[in-house]
């Protein structure tokens, strides 16, 4: 198979995983990245031998390079995932895929003007964790969810990030830095979102980093939600900088006829665990699926096979999209004391078969 060829934006902390990972798939070359700190570029360039490295400017006048990784900061996720389309190449985003829902509805618009595939993380839902729960759940095994429950609870990354600023800013809190792998897991599982429902607040006016700095807090720090799904389904999220420490599950799924313990969706594996109707034991699940380690870059991986054969990628701009609404309608719910409803319902992603491989 002809691989596509890969440019990375943003030569930050998360950069290096995707360096790493992405020349283990197939389907995917890295040759070239970028970033406003040419240094940075070079010297990614030189540790995981990229054959060019830019300013951002540069690397999307690169004829060859067909797909970029945006792995910049929340704020200028959609400034360069347009410029990037509007350069005509695919676009995978980091995590969240705008800071605003206009933003977000631009690149899905555009994406489609111009013919080109915009997907986004996480890609952890795509993982032999996540997806062996999906399949025990398409099985039956707990038979029809009918209730879940979501925690992220901890105190802030001011503690060992060396530039936590930005979670603290318009575009990052704890359901924008953290939301997404909690509910793009329970999409992946249960389905989309009709309705959600919020309460936030923020508990810390500033935050002290590990060298004494203050930031100053912009946005929600501990945000409570409801969640509607389209199959009837009624779910509860809390993510939170705000706590020093919680003896709560990851994500629960309560279905019909017993209920599913489901692993750090923050994760690739396991453990799978169900404890089923009259049974007194939980029951841990051997994993079905591949990709059990750190494979971010999985969705990548996937998206380029894609692009190859013009099928429907499952890490898309659209399940992105939804994930950012929900998110907001969180936040717009409680500032406006109202239910609030999602713009747009993608359809749940398709499960991959077990042993699928990229």
């Amino acid at each position: 198979m002809e691989k596509v060829k890969v440019g990375i934006i943003g030569c930050g902390n998360i950069s290096d995983i995707y360096f790493k990972n992405c020349s283990s798939y197939k389907s995917l070359e890295v040759i070239a990245c970028a970033d406003l700190d040419v240094e940075k570029a070079k010297q990614k360039a030189k540790l995981y031998n990229i054959k060019r490295a830019y300013h951002v400017d540069e690397i999307l006048s690169d004829t060859e390079v067909q797909m970029i990784i945006n792995l910049t900061i929340p704020a200028a996720h959609a400034e360069v995932c347009i410029a990037s389309l509007e350069a005509g190449k695919h676009v995978y985003v980091e995590k969240p895929l705008a800071v605003s829902l206009e933003d977000g509805k631009k690149m899905l618009d555009l994406a489609e003007k111009k013919g080109l595939l915009l997907g986004g993380a996480p890609d952890t839902f795509l993982g032999g964790g996540l997806q062996t729960c999906r399949k025990l759940i398409d099985d039956g095994e707990i038979g029809k969810p009918v209730a879940a429950t979501a925690f992220m609870m901890c105190h802030g990354h001011e503690s060992w990030h060396p530039n936590p600023d930005f979670y603290y800013q318009q575009g990052g809190g704890p359901m924008f830095d953290m939301g997404p792998y909690y509910l793009t897991a329970l999409v992946s599982l249960i389905g989309p979102v009709r309705r959600v429902t919020g309460s936030t607040s923020t508990s810390f006016l500033e935050r002290e980093t590990k060298d004494g700095r203050k930031i100053p807090v912009e946005v929600p720090t501990h945000v409570s939600g409801v969640l509607d799904f389209e199959n009837g389904a009624v779910g509860t999220i809390i993510t939170s900088f705000d706590v020093w420490g919680a003896n709560l599950p990851f994500i629960e799924i309560y279905g019909e006829t017993g209920t599913m313990s489901v692993p750090d969706p923050n994760t690739f594996g396991g453990p799978v665990r169900i404890k089923k109707q009259g049974e007194t034991e939980w029951k841990e699940y051997s994993l079905t699926h591949n990709y059990t380690g750190n494979s971010r870059g999985i969705g990548v991986a996937e998206m380029a096979d894609s692009i190859k054969s013009g099928t429907q990628h499952r890490a898309s701009g659209q399940l992105t999209y939804h994930v950012l609404d929900i998110m907001h309608g969180f936040h717009l719910s409680s500032i406006n004391g109202t239910h609030y409803l999602p713009f747009f319902k993608p359809e749940r992603p398709k499960s991959l078969e077990p042993n699928t491989e990229f």
